[in-house]
Formats: C-alpha cells, sequence, structure tokens
C-alpha cells in the first residue's frame, strides 16, 4: 500500500495563500492523508527529492515578484545546476493567487508550474490561476479546481479498506491545544519584546524594540488627512540599510478591542496558559512566548480587526448552539453564499471583532484552543524609509497616511497599524515598536553621476527623500524630483527640507498642487511640460528614472519619449520596457 502523505507548500504575502494552504490541509486530513502545511521558505527544499505528492499554492506580488517567505525556495529552484530529472518521482500541482489588473497575472505560478516540469515533475492538473479581480475573488478558480484535484489524487491513492472520507459536518481537531495554568503558578517576567542579542540582526522572528522619539503631524489641522512623519531610534540594533530599503513595523491591537474580544469570549485576560500541537511535527507559533497571557494572545498576535476569510465562517459555523446563526455562517462558508458573504464582509471592510457581535450565541461558545485556527495572526505592515543614515545616523524615519475612511458602517474603519503608531505619544515616557529592515525593490545608482528623475506623489515622496538626502550627503548634484499632493498650503511634505536643498542647488524640483485651482494638475501633466528636460536627460543615456505612484504616469513618460523622442507609441513602450529590463526605469505602481 502506497503511504498516503501530501504537503501542501505556500508563498503568501497578504495571508490568503495561506489561507488556502490550510483550506486544502484540513480537505486532505478529510480524506486521511498524512498532511503538513508549510511556508516554502521554512521548508527543506532539499527533501523536494524524496516528496511524491505536493500541491503548491503561491501568489504573485508588485511587479511580478515571488511573496517575501519563498524568496529562497525561489533562488534555488531556479539555480543551473539541477539535474534536469531530480523531481520525476513528484506529481505535482501549483494554485496561482493573483491580480489580472497588473500586467504579470500570476507569474509567480506559471514560472513555477514549468520549472517543476523542467526538473521531470508530474503535473496532475494544468496550473490554476485564481484572479483577486473576479466577483467571488480567487475561490471562483479554486471551488472547481479542487473538485477536480481530489478526484485526481483519490484515483491515485485512493482511501484504505473500510475508510470513508469525513463529513464535512465533522469537526476537525485544533492545530493547538490549550492548557491554563493554576492562577498561583510562578510568573515569569516575559514580554514580546526581549532585547535581541547583539548578534542577531533583527528580523520578523527577532525584532528590534525601537524607540519612538518623534511623531509629528506634517499636514495641516484642517487637511482630510492626518500624516506622520515619525523618528525611531535604532542606535545599537545592528540594523543597516540604504535608501530605497523598507521597515516592517509589527504593529497591536488597540486595548478597547482587546477588552471587548475577551468579553463577548468571556476569556479572562490574565489567565497564562501553554500551548501543545495536537500532532507531532507541529511546530508552535514562533512569536508567542510559552507560558503566554490571553491578553498578551490578543494583543500582539491574533489579528481582530482584520476582515474574516470564509474559512472563519466555516469554523465559527461548527461551534454554533443557534439555528439562525448558525444556517448564515453554514451559507457564508458555501460557494453559493460568496456573493452575500461579499457584501456583508469586504465591501464595507467589516472586521473579525464586528463579525464575532454579530453572532453572539456563537461567539460565546468557541473553545479558546480553536482561537489560533479561527483567527490568523497579525501580519507586520511595510513602509519605505524616509530618512538616510547618512543624514540621521542611529535614525529611522517613515512619512505615514494615517488609514482612516468611511464605508456604510457607522464606525469609521481605521488601520491597525498606522492608528496604532498615530497614538504612541513619546512625550509620555518610553515608547517602544518592535521593527526590522529588509531591502526594498528601488536601488539607486552607485554612480555618483548619474542623474535621477524621481516621481512622487504624496507619501510615494518617502524613499526619494531617503535617496535626496543620500545623495546630498555625497555631494552629488544630479536631482531631478517631481512632487504632487493637493494644496500647497496643507499636504506639501517636506516643503521647507526641499526648497533649501533647490536654493543651494542640489535639486531640481516641479510641484502639482492638484487643487490649488479650477482645473486639476498632476504630477503627469508637470512631467509633461517639461519634456524636453525629461527627453534630455534620458537619451544622454545615463539617468534613471524613479515612479511610487499610480500607473497613469508611466503614459505621461511614453507621452515624452513618442512627443520629444519621435517614437512611435509601440516603441515608446519598448522603449520603457528595455529601461525597465536595464534597471533604469524602476517603478512602484497601484491602479
Amino acid at each position: 500500500m502506497v503511504e498516503r502523505k501530501l504537503l501542501v507548500l505556500f508563498g503568501s504575502q497578504t495571508g490568503t495563500a495561506q489561507d488556502t494552504a490550510e483550506r486544502i490541509g484540513r480537505e486532505a486530513k478529510r480524506r486521511h492523508f498524512q498532511c503538513r502545511v508549510e511556508a516554502l521558505d521554512s521548508y527543506d527544499v532539499a527533501n523536494l527529492i524524496n516528496e511524491l505528492l505536493v500541491v503548491f499554492v503561491c501568489a504573485t506580488t508588485g511587479q511580478g515578484d515571488p511573496p517575501d517567505n519563498m524568496k529562497m525556495f525561489w533562488r534555488f529552484l531556479f539555480r543551473k545546476n539541477l539535474p534536469p530529472g531530480s523531481l520525476c518521482q513528484l506529481d505535482y500541482v501549483v494554485l496561482g493567487l493573483g491580480d489580472s489588473s497588473y500586467p504579470k497575472f500570476n507569474f509567480v505560478a506559471k514560472k513555477l508550474h514549468k520549472r517543476v516540469l523542467q526538473l521531470g515533475g508530474n503535473p496532475l492538473l494544468p496550473v490554476a490561476l485564481g484572479d483577486d479581480q473576479h466577483d467571488l475573488g480567487p475561490d471562483a478558480v479554486v471551488d472547481p479546481w479542487l473538485l477536480a484535484l481530489w478526484d485526481k489524487i483519490l484515483t491515485l491513492y485512493p482511501l484504505g479498506p473500510g475508510l470513508e472520507i469525513i463529513s464535512p459536518d465533522v469537526r476537525l481537531p485544533p492545530k493547538y491545544t490549550l492548557h491554563y495554568l493554576a492562577e498561583d503558578s510562578p510568573h515569569p517576567d516575559g514580554g514580546l519584546l526581549q532585547p535581541t542579542s547583539p548578534r542577531a540582526v533583527p528580523s520578523e522572528l527577532h525584532p528590534f524594540a525601537a524607540r519612538v522619539v518623534s511623531n509629528r503631524r506634517v499636514t495641516a489641522e484642517s487637511h482630510f488627512q492626518d500624516v506622520r512623519l515619525i523618528e525611531f531610534d535604532v542606535m545599537g540594533s545592528g540594523i543597516t540599510f540604504s535608501a530605497g530599503d523598507v521597515v516592517m513595523i509589527q504593529p497591536q491591537n488597540c486595548p478597547e478591542d482587546v477588552q471587548q474580544f475577551c468579553q463577548l469570549l468571556r476569556l479572562d485576560p490574565d489567565r497564562r496558559f501553554v500551548l501543545k500541537p495536537t500532532e507531532p511535527g507541529t511546530s508552535l507559533p514562533a512569536l508567542l512566548p510559552q507560558p503566554c497571557t490571553i491578553r498578551h494572545l490578543v494583543t500582539h498576535y491574533l489579528d481582530i480587526s482584520c476582515v474574516p476569510r470564509r474559512s472563519f465562517f466555516e469554523l465559527l459555523s461548527y461551534f454554533s448552539t443557534n439555528e439562525l446563526e448558525r444556517e448564515k455562517l453554514q451559507e457564508f462558508s458555501s460557494a453559493q453564499g460568496q456573493e452575500e458573504l461579499y457584501s456583508y464582509c469586504n465591501r464595507p471592510r467589516r472586521t473579525t471583532l464586528e463579525a464575532l457581535w454579530d453572532f453572539p450565541h456563537t461567539t460565546c461558545a468557541i473553545p479558546p484552543e480553536y482561537l489560533l485556527d479561527l483567527i490568523p495572526h497579525i501580519r507586520p505592515r511595510a513602509f519605505s524609509i524616509a530618512s538616510s543614515v547618512l543624514a540621521h545616523p542611529d535614525r529611522i524615519q517613515i512619512l505615514m497616511a494615517v488609514v482612516r475612511y468611511k464605508t456604510r458602517l457607522s464606525k469609521p474603519r481605521r488601520g491597525l497599524c498606522s492608528s496604532w503608531l498615530a497614538s504612541l505619544n513619546p512625550e509620555q515616557g518610553d515608547v517602544r515598536v518592535p521593527l526590522w529592515v529588509k531591502k526594498g525593490g528601488m536601488k539607486f545608482p552607485a554612480d555618483p553621476d548619474t542623474p535621477v528623475i524621481m516621481i512622487g506623489p504624496g507619501t510615494g515622496v518617502a524613499p526619494f527623500r531617503a535617496a535626496i538626502q543620500e545623495r546630498v550627503a555625497q555631494g552629488r548634484r544630479g536631482n531631478c524630483l517631481f512632487f504632487g499632493c493637493r494644496q500647497k498650503s496643507k499636504d506639501f511634505y517636506c516643503q521647507v527640507e526641499w526648497e533649501e536643498l533647490v536654493a543651494k542647488g542640489f535639486l531640481t524640483l516641479f510641484t502639482a498642487f492638484s487643487r490649488d485651482q479650477e482645473e486639476k494638475v498632476y504630477v503627469q501633466h508637470r512631467i509633461k511640460e517639461n519634456r524636453r528636460l525629461v527627453w534630455e536627460l534620458l537619451s544622454s543615456g545615463s539617468a534613471h528614472v524613479y515612479l511610487a505612484g499610480p500607473a497613469g504616469v508611466s503614459e505621461a513618460l511614453q507621452s515624452v519619449l513618442q512627443l520629444e523622442g519621435g517614437l512611435s507609441p509601440s516603441e515608446a513602450e519598448e522603449h520603457l520596457a528595455a529601461l525597465e529590463r536595464s534597471q533604469r526605469f524602476q517603478s512602484e505602481t497601484w491602479s
């Protein structure tokens, strides 16, 4: 009898791919497979040659890049020296999750599928391409694909004699069991922010507790948007970075939400517990101390302010003692109920905590050990670093818009991380934030004589502030910045700083204040107005162009190539693509 083992490997940036991988894991358990679900980078890729059956679930991020937790795997898989037949015993499938409004739709999944095939793998199904833009989201592709996948897998690996698929009515055991400690057991002094050992460079598993030095609003009080320039002290952290890099910040839930959650679920926030894996081989959550309090778990780990996914309602339905609530939860977790769920959850951006309020009979019946299956962990947030080490040694600054907007729900929606950071007041004592730094997508030229054109409307200007500070500190003069915002008097970030650099001859600045006159003026208008200069810098063969902003700006650059360079529309597009390939045009755009 062939061993019925299944490995599900995921590469996930926002959590959707992980959520889908865990769903496949649950469905595999119902079919009596020994199943492991792991992030690609925490799996020892050298073992891939011994695997017989693997499901890859991977997202595509940014401009066709693999997610952070599959970058090492990606590098390994594309090594030139891997023998062509090394994966010939592997049956595999690839499920991609992407967004068709991006040019490189599901690029990572397509490329992974091709590469595993090249190495001798045997695909059980064609690569599946989930699309965020579909009315029903990626599930429109995932649901039928999974039905086909289990058909295929069960013909190759039939159920053993006397075994049947565990019915969907049966609740699977939790990933961990939770053991409360006696009230009087000794308390170790353990917080989340252990000072990192001097050797370890701060990382997601070992963030550095950086002190908040200042937290200053840089928009006028009368402006609709609150934007902050926040400065952190990273002295002694061992953190190094250059312009274009990103700081990762691990946020936490606000005390009011934590208190509400504990009341709803009838949990004592001060109770202490230890977790034990239900199955051998399951690792414990890396960022949770053992033992841990309920308050710590809810504050630092459970993402109670995220919009809940379909899997949340599916698991919740098992705990429901109330028939009406259970029916609604089952509808939300069915394939037919996805439109209804979208209207309830995604459209108004309803949070997990608010959803729990709406199902009170079910919520108070949730067994605490299922909390880690039910609610994902809080993901770190990325911010472009807005300062240079050369100008501000031992400091990191970020330019952050506080996320707050209205939906049809009465309470305004708030961004978890930006609201938390905005609330921190360094004047009230020692305020600390867990952070680490990772390489960003933008690389600035090493040659000091290379001119740079930077286009950064709004907070998109952050990485360019770092680059300009760095280049000015090195005495470089060819810095050209296009900056756009609504009103000169209200949201012209770093105005004084830019104007001083213009006066000293270090910066050429073009500004677009969209609401300061009748007709709206954006950075793309300023690019077209100054097309002669842009063309001269580009055609001299050395200028680099950087864009952090809306996708429409690329079109303005193409029109410069047509009007000044005499290129046809298709030639202009190809010219820009060639600049991109040679890294002379780098962009982080959003539509």
